[in-house]
Formats: C-alpha cells, sequence, structure tokens
C-alpha cells in the first residue's frame, strides 16, 4: 500500500469512527482479525488486552462507544509501511494514540494495536466506568 492508499484507508476509517458507524469500521477488518489495546486490558481483563476475531473487537469498541458517547478522532499524520498502516491521531479528550494496523495480501486488517501514551490508557481516553 503507497502513502495514497494509506491516506485513502485512513480517511474512510477516521469517517467511519466519528459516525460511529462500527460496521463502516469492521469491513476493513479480516474476520480472523486480532487487536490489541491497554484499554481492552482495562476493560475487559479477562481478554488479556488481546480481541480475537472481528466479533470480539465489535463487541468491545461497542462498549467503548457506549461509554464514550462524545467520542471523535482528528489525525495527525498517517505513516504506511509494507504491509502497515499507522494511524497517529488525537481523541476527543486530546490524547494522543498511534493505531498499528497489519494488512493482508487483500488490503484488509489482520492485526491491529491501539497505542498509547499514558500509564492509564482507558482515563486518558475518557471512558466512562460502568
Amino acid at each position: 500500500m503507497d502513502l495514497a492508499q494509506a491516506h485513502q484507508f485512513v480517511q474512510q476509517w477516521v469517517d467511519a469512527w466519528n459516525a460511529h458507524d462500527l460496521d463502516a469500521v469492521l469491513s476493513h477488518f479480516a474476520d480472523d482479525a486480532e487487536f490489541s489495546s491497554p484499554i481492552a486490558a482495562q476493560l475487559l481483563p479477562e481478554s488479556g488486552g488481546i480481541l480475537r476475531g472481528k466479533e470480539a473487537i465489535r463487541a468491545y469498541w461497542a462498549v467503548g462507544l457506549e461509554r464514550i458517547p462524545d467520542l471523535r478522532f482528528e489525525v495527525v499524520d498517517v505513516y504506511a509501511g509494507v504491509g502497515v498502516i499507522v494511524i497517529h491521531y488525537r481523541n476527543h479528550v486530546g490524547g494522543l494514540v498511534a493505531e498499528v494496523l497489519h494488512l493482508g495480501e487483500d488490503g484488509l486488517v489482520r492485526r491491529g494495536a491501539g497505542t498509547y501514551r499514558a500509564t492509564d490508557a482507558a482515563a486518558d481516553s475518557g471512558v466512562q466506568s460502568a
């Protein structure tokens, strides 16, 4: 994927997130994708922070959207590598996040990771406790 394609991918990604459209976000993910996040580790301790399969990722992100009704992302920059896109963005509370997405030959995300600068990623993301 070249940088222009990466920017197109990221524009679709951020538009879907900002619309809170999980189907659109997940349309970029393979059914057997894996996603890791320190927030998942905090919200779903039994996951160990690793979500396996599109439906597990959907369930996790649905909880996030429920707890962060004003969620909005602003892309800071996009980086493209060999089969990898890094989305550097600012969340709705101003926290900086980098999402690293490893793509298969079909262009779908096979493995992804949300990375945060804060020790308590959930608090930094604005997640409201249950």
